[in-house]
C-alpha cells in the first residue's frame, strides 16, 4: 500500500483571508507557480521547506500535512 502525503493549504489559505494564492506564496516566501503545485498536491516540499512553513503559519506540520 502505498501512503501518499497531501495538504490542507487551500484550506488554510482560505481561513487566513488569502483569495489569491499568489498572495499567500508571497506570504510563505514561495514562487507562486511552486506553490500553486504544492497546494494542488502536484508537488511535494522536502522536510526543511515542511517545516519553514509550518513556523511562518504558527501551526505544526501534522496540521498541514498528512497521509492519505
Amino acid at each position: 500500500m502505498i501512503n501518499i502525503v497531501k495538504n490542507r493549504l487551500l484550506e488554510i489559505r482560505l481561513g487566513l483571508g488569502y483569495k489569491y494564492a499568489k498572495d499567500f506564496a508571497v506570504f510563505l516566501g514561495l514562487k507562486g507557480s511552486m506553490y500553486s503545485l504544492i497546494e494542488n498536491n502536484k508537488k511535494n516540499v522536502n522536510l526543511d521547506n515542511a517545516f519553514e512553513i509550518a513556523e511562518k503559519l504558527n501551526m505544526n506540520i501534522e496540521d498541514i500535512w498528512y497521509k492519505e
